[in-house]
């Protein structure tokens, strides 16, 4: 990291996206700033004025330029800092557009049936999103088995990528069992994830960029009881 380089990340605590890019810039020993923002009552101008479209964080500062989106900003930080810490993406174009395959897999068929096996309304439509999102944990397994070719992360013997954009949610695959009544990471299902999520959970990266998982589980009942106390006030206006 040259002397002239700066770095600034505007981000939340709990938010899986902003994770992946602390764990980026601590596996690559980058220094940066970090400003907590409250993301859900007052979002900051300088928020709103580096991601305009989306309104949202994580957003990287690299010498007074913004960077959006947390699969961007993770590239980006491997591409203008090669030479620094681990590199995350692979060499070979293949196994390259392979990492960056699975990593949009775990944003596009993921994140939504998890979510809402936890918002959802009923007991059967939470009971059929954690069956979809079993079933996506299922593909992960097999991800794991192609990508590592038998080593000990996705990226092989040291972490990459889909590393990254995995273990951004780790705390939170780790607080669904409390919160839905349902093991993600379940070793005799998905052994080789959960000997990941192990090894990559001791990572000095990961206990510097991931939030405590009581802390989140926490926070998480307390925001749906807050969006169940909104909706009900709106139904009654």
């Amino acid at each position: 990291m040259a002397a002239e380089d700066e770095l600034k990340l505007l981000g939340f605590w709990a938010s899986p996206y902003v994770c992946r890019v602390k764990l980026a810039l601590h596996l690559k020993g980058l220094i940066y700033d970090y400003v907590e923002e409250d993301v859900f009552t007052n979002k900051s101008e300088l928020l709103l004025s580096c991601n305009p479209v989306h309104a949202k964080v994580p957003v990287l500062i690299h010498n007074g330029k913004p960077i959006c989106e947390s699969q961007v900003i993770v590239q980006y930080i491997d591409e203008v800092f090669p030479d620094a810490g681990v590199t995350l993406l692979p060499a070979d174009p293949h196994d390259r557009a392979a990492a960056r395959f699975w990593a949009a897999y775990i944003d596009d068929k993921l994140l939504p049936p998890w979510v809402h096996a936890y918002r959802g309304k009923t007991d059967e439509e939470k009971a059929e999103r954690m069956k979809q999102t079993l079933a996506v944990v299922d593909a992960l397994e097999t991800a794991m088995e192609e990508c590592s070719k038998g080593n000990a992360f996705f990226g092989g013997d040291t972490v990459g990528y889909v590393d990254v954009a995995l273990g951004g949610l780790l705390s939170w695959l780790h607080g669904t069992e409390e919160l839905c009544g349902a093991k993600i990471l379940d070793a005799a299902k998905t052994p080789l994830l959960s000997a990941w999520a192990r090894r990559f959970g001791e990572l000095d990266a990961a206990n510097a960029a991931l939030p405590d998982v009581g802390r989140l589980v926490e926070f998480c009942k307390m925001r749906h009881v807050e969006l169940e106390a909104a909706e009900a006030a709106a139904a009654r206006n």
